[in-house]
């Protein structure tokens, strides 16, 4: 397939508003692409050149693409930029400009063509790289038509605006083989444990849905992490599991860690699937040190430590961390201490599917500890194995004294379930005034510029939502404009600079009297802590619809769901836009405070 034939499978998912239609487009999209190609499709289609969690950089700014395209179509910058500030896209720019004259050097290059320079460009490093990778530009922008440099420009710019996510591609990859979204579960579950949209096509593509049943876990590719579920009480943990395996909860950063002794290789990968290994030198360190497995993937929650008091820091301390320059100098000042808890995979041995009590005494073998927790820098989590109510409610209040989070309780014979959540783990949080006995994770959709003192943050309210998953949107339940520090609403506005939208991103249900004055893009999370979840006919977290008797226009049939006295409890850098609360997760909630 030519990428011009690409870019009109674009333009027509760009111009499409339903959710239906673009997994149907995507459907046929896939039929017509061939083995070898559709990883590169399926990568272009998330604006990318590789997976999620690789790191391959364009490098290069908005500055630097504006040359390159001046450049390709020789002509005044002034021109250019005078067109680009009118119209405010650039890919729309360079179409428009390509719509008026013929380059001698058109022709109809494939998709491999361009994704191998597009590679090149990403590549490029060293003495002259910039201008390297400004000719690469611009020679595609002369080679391709008007609609594909559209496309073209707004990769390495991460503006490609097609408005769909992840879980759209999997459902196009169901109705390419069945028609519907019948095997979307089967084609998730395969994807959870390798989440690479391009491997799975692949699989897709040359075994059918058959394929998707050999999918195990990789080293070096992260498995997306389990979730929890929360409880409110010890009796209902009981209930549920009977005899579990107690864990202090800790509240760090949660990291999957991916270890090859014989290329003496450590990766370390976040929640959100993110490659962090350089911001732990001391956590690889340790990895390096102190695990005996030749091949392992394990989890562990990193949590800050002072040694001269030989205790662990709160979050707010932690979180000094996560940082992209001075990494070795915070280190020394607060070194990490990581409480390993889970084991996925060991020296050829897929243990996702063992039983937790088993899979513990396993890792518990692959440890090598020195019994000293100021030399050690991996440390086996406490555990505890009980069936009683009482044993339960004395552990969560220990955990409790010692400034920790709460506990976790998981069932003995419990699987892993890749991005999932189930009855496997349950989280045992501190209870609050609050009728609500847990935090909720949102997504910041959009704000409203301050006023008075808020006119120097630039920000005054911002509105978040939830993720309905059925209908693959985010839908609001709060427009937070107290219980902030001026520092916080000077970090939320530095957050959203380059992440501000003019349009409302495609998958944001937001009822006009939430609008706001300026949309974010759907990618910061922060946890909200709130008193009630209460009904608002405003708010679209399960709101009904229905006409009215004459059907000429929509009213309110059941309120949505809202949160009462929200409040900033941090920000979550270390989750997706994909891991924010979901619909089904706050309706729980909701049902929970009313017993």
């Amino acid at each position: 397939m030519t990428f011009k034939e690409l870019s009109i499978y674009f333009d027509k998912i760009e111009q499409t508003a339903s959710r239906v239609e673009m997994t149907k487009i995507l459907a046929e999209l896939f039929t017509h692409i061939s083995p070898s190609e559709i990883d590169k499709v399926l990568y272009f289609l998330q604006g990318r050149l590789t997976p999620l969690y690789e790191r391959l950089d364009f490098g290069l700014g908005e500055k630097m693409i504006t040359r390159a395209l001046v450049q390709a179509l020789n002509i005044e910058s002034s021109l250019f930029v005078q067109k680009f500030k009118q119209i405010g896209d650039l890919g729309k720019t360079i179409e428009f400009f390509r719509n008026g004259q013929k380059t001698m050097f058109e022709e109809d290059l494939s998709i491999d063509d361009v994704f191998e320079s597009l590679t090149k460009l990403a590549k490029a490093g060293g003495a002259g790289s910039q201008d390297v990778k400004l000719s690469y530009l611009s020679d595609l922008v002369q080679k391709l038509d008007p609609i594909s440099c559209r496309f073209i420009v707004r990769i390495p710019t991460n503006t490609l605006r097609l408005g769909f996510s992840d879980m759209t591609i999997l459902d196009g990859f169901s109705w390419m083989i069945a028609g519907d979204k019948s095997l979307r579960p089967e084609i998730e579950k395969a994807y959870h444990v390798r989440p690479d949209l391009g491997y799975v096509g692949k699989i897709l593509k040359k075994e059918g849905i058959v394929g998707i049943a050999h999918v195990k876990p990789a080293l070096f590719t992260p498995i997306i992490m389990m979730k929890a579920e929360r409880m409110a009480s010890a009796q209902d943990i009981v209930e549920k599991i009977g005899t579990g395996i107690i864990e202090p909860k800790y509240d760090g950063f949660r990291l999957q860690i991916h270890y090859s002794k014989k290329e003496k290789k450590v990766r370390l990968y976040s929640r959100g699937l993110e490659d962090v290994t350089y911001m732990y030198p001391d956590v690889v360190e340790g990895v390096l040190k102190e695990i005996k497995a030749t091949h392992i993937i394990f989890e562990g929650e990193a949590i800050g430590f002072d040694p001269t008091t030989n205790s662990f820091l709160p979050f707010q301390e932690t979180v000094q961390r996560k940082r992209k320059y001075g990494i070795d100098e915070k280190a020394k000042e607060i070194p990490l201490k990581l409480f390993v808890f889970e084991l996925l995979y060991a020296d050829g041995v897929d243990y996702l599917t063992t039983p937790f009590e088993k899979r513990r005494r396993k890792l518990e073998t692959l440890i090598a500890l020195s019994g000293r927790k100021e030399q050690d820098t991996l440390l086996l989590s406490p555990e505890q194995v009980s069936s009683s109510i009482h044993e339960i409610e004395i552990a969560f209040e220990d955990a409790i004294s010692k400034g920790l989070e709460g506990i976790m309780v998981k069932k003995l014979d419990g699987i892993y379930q890749p991005g999932a959540r189930g009855w496997n783990w349950i989280k045992f949080k501190r209870s609050y005034a609050s009728k609500i006995d847990d935090t909720i994770d949102c997504l910041v959709m959009g704000y409203d510029f301050g006023k008075g003192k808020r006119t120097d943050f630039g920000m005054g309210a911002f509105l978040v939502g939830v993720l309905d998953p059925k209908k693959d949107m985010y839908v609001t339940v709060a427009k937070i404009g107290t219980g902030l520090t001026d520092d916080e609403w000077r970090e939320l506005k530095n957050r959203t600079l380059r992440q501000s939208s003019e349009k409302q991103p495609a998958r944001y249900e937001v009822d006009k009297l939430m609008d706001v004055d300026a949309w974010v893009k759907p990618l910061i999370v922060v946890e909200i802590r709130a008193d009630e979840i209460t009904r608002s006919p405003t708010h679209t977290a399960g709101r009904i619809l229905k006409k009215t008797k004459s059907g000429n226009a929509m009213e309110v049939d059941r309120a949505g769901y809202a949160l009462r006295f929200p409040r900033l409890e941090r920000f979550r850098d270390d989750k997706r836009p994909e891991d924010a609360t979901t619909l089904d997760e706050v309706e729980k909630l909701f049902q929970k405070q009313k017993h």
